[in-house]
């Protein structure tokens, strides 16, 4: 009895880096580029007058992807950061939500349609003059890797972000397998995938009451870490991904919605 339980996980390893290897071989890498203008964060909508642009093409975002609405985007504020810095005026902190969708190309992994990511956070006045932020959540739900059954990718916040002076977004990708280890990722947060994404066209305001506001960005020029944590099968990952990938052999486009409250409207403020 003990000998054929051995020989059964044996064979369901060997099944699961089979399946896995023969899911590999049928990707295919591809590559894109875009062009850009300099990122810089909106200029605190409620803060500022409007400016309208219908030059804004959302160029990432997907054709069958619905457009969100405040109201659509509403649940997100559940995840609203509530330590705020000594001494925050909750009637000038926003919690802003947003939503991007897109294109997201890791050295071989390509996935044209990426599920959408939502991201939380809160920003605003310090006593002492300048504007500070706190982080709240990534969320996103796992991406089918195309020609790979069973292989999905799943984004999550990678311990950096910095939405007012850059377009900063540290992310690591999750590859979720019944295969791999559940650790397994590309990106860590001591070695995260590094985002920097410049804007491509000005903000168009969708809606002011309450607000929706939507700009496209991009960047190409990040470095892709290989995976880790994947148990036998990382070797595989990385060699059929060509993981770890230079700058330039990946991509990030994202057409961007977001939405804001201050915290004195907040339910529960």
């Amino acid at each position: 009895m003990k000998r054929s339980r051995i020989a059964l996980r044996r064979s369901r390893l060997a099944y699961g880096v089979g399946a896995v290897a023969a899911a590999l071989a049928l990707t295919a890498a591809a590559q894109t580029s875009a062009s850009a203008q300099p990122f810089s964060a909106d200029p605190a909508p409620a803060r500022s007058a409007p400016a309208n642009s219908s030059a804004d093409p959302a160029p990432a975002r997907s054709a069958t992807a619905p457009v969100p609405t405040p109201e659509s985007l509403a649940p997100a504020y559940a995840d609203c950061p509530q330590d705020l810095p000594a001494g925050a005026d909750r009637a000038k902190w926003r919690c802003e939500v947003t939503i991007a969708y897109g294109h997201v190309k890791l050295g071989g992994i390509d996935l044209p349609d990426i599920k959408p990511i939502t991201l939380v956070h809160a920003e605003g006045p310090l006593p002492d003059g300048t504007f500070g932020q706190v982080m709240g959540t990534v969320r996103a739900e796992p991406t089918p890797v195309p020609g790979a059954p069973g292989l999905s990718v799943r984004a999550e916040y990678g311990g950096y972000a910095d939405f007012l002076s850059s377009g900063a977004m540290d992310l690591k990708f999750r590859l979720v397998s019944p295969f791999l280890d559940r650790a397994c990722a590309i990106g860590t947060d001591e070695n995260p995938v590094k985002l920097r994404l410049s804007k491509d066209a000005p903000s168009t305001w969708l809606s002011q009451d309450p607000p929706l506001v939507r700009f496209p960005a991009h960047d190409d020029t990040f470095t892709t870490p290989a995976a880790t944590r994947c148990g036998p099968l990382g070797r595989a990952i990385n060699d059929r991904f060509a993981l770890p990938a230079a700058s330039g052999d990946s991509l990030a486009a994202f057409t961007v919605y977001y939405t804001f409250k201050t915290y004195d409207r907040l339910a529960g403020a």
